[in-house]
């Protein structure tokens, strides 16, 4: 009987044991559960840690803003450890990533072009001063950005002339006012009001967020074809954090982060932006238009000085012909 007690004891002692050794990273998410960024980046994570680990380690993701609203204090989050891992984009904070977001210009990379090598082609020698007091997981970027407007349609410069439009940070700010826009700077998750209420007329963004924001119910004219650069995003964790993983955890997480983590997350922004955009054309209440060769060129000439002022302005040559691989 006492043995019996004993060996009780001894196995409720291990499981115990099991149980304290288990360390959670919280993931800091301001989109809901269904937002793309949790089966291309947040659960690959956790598998990831969960299988090298024998689930001692795991990553959980707080959706929705849960341990803060607002996307514009991810990043800050992660410094002051509020969260071990954040997703971002630069733009919301745009004066601390100068140089990185010169990706996101039109015509800074080919629309063909993977972001993700873009980035971390840069990133040793030109963005890395620019993410202090974290580990960067994952850089990439959206696809490229289209109009999507509500009651207007954009075949030219000129029709953008007087409209406000919401752009993710200042450099895009520019990009617009150079167009004639009107910029309005605001969270991607106050976008659907807005163009409901008609606050802005639209917003150049990736076609992703027709699916992720459900901007599909309230526009109805897309522009594709012109360079309009694209969004950048990031995921980054608490340098702290990442120094406390045990051995097996780091080295499991080594080796996804980087490229192939970033790649993950921008094919799944691509695959959601073939899918929204093939249910745009489909839906038979949308005015699809696709650029001819000439009106590409004319957004191309209409924005071009702004491009280059502002990659001279941050002395940023070498960054972007790192990104272009020149």
């Amino acid at each position: 009987m006492i043995q019996r007690r004993l060996a009780g004891l001894a196995a409720t002692a291990c499981l115990l044991a099991g149980a304290a050794q288990a360390e959670e990273l919280k993931f800091a998410n301001f989109t809901p559960p269904f937002h793309t960024i949790n089966p291309s980046v947040i659960e690959p994570l956790n598998a990831t840690l969960s299988d090298a680990t024998g689930s001692e380690w795991s990553v959980r993701g707080y959706h929705g803003g849960e341990l803060g609203a607002g996307p514009v204090e991810q990043y800050v989050r992660a410094v002051q450890g509020v969260a071990d891992m954040v997703w971002g984009l630069p733009g919301y904070t745009s004066s601390q990533f100068e140089t990185t977001m010169i990706v996101e210009l039109p015509d800074a990379i080919p629309l063909e072009k993977p972001g993700y090598e873009a980035l971390w082609a840069a990133f040793d020698a030109h963005l890395s001063d620019e993410f202090p007091g974290t580990v960067p997981l994952a850089l990439w970027t959206s696809e490229p950005n289209i109009f999507i407007m509500k009651d207007h349609d954009i075949r030219t410069p000129a029709d953008v002339s007087g409209l406000k439009i919401r752009v993710a940070g200042a450099t895009s700010a520019q990009v617009l006012e150079a167009l004639g826009g009107t910029p309005v700077q605001m969270p991607i998750n106050q976008v659907y009001n807005a163009l409901q209420t008609g606050l802005i007329d639209g917003v150049i963004t990736g076609a992703s967020t027709l699916n992720d924001f459900k901007l599909d119910e309230v526009a109805n004219s897309y522009t594709l074809g012109a360079n309009l650069g694209r969004l950048s995003f990031y995921t980054v964790m608490n340098q702290g954090a990442y120094d406390g993983l045990s051995d097996e955890a780091r080295a499991a997480l080594d080796e996804m982060a980087g490229m192939a983590l970033s790649k993950s997350a921008e094919d799944a922004w691509n695959a959601q932006a073939d899918d929204a955009m093939g249910k745009a054309r489909a839906s038979g209440d949308n005015t699809v238009i696709d650029l001819s060769e000439d009106e590409i060129t004319a957004f191309s000439e209409a924005v071009a000085e702004v491009v280059n002022g502002y990659v001279e302005g941050v002395g940023g040559a070498e960054a972007l012909a790192a990104m272009r691989a020149e």
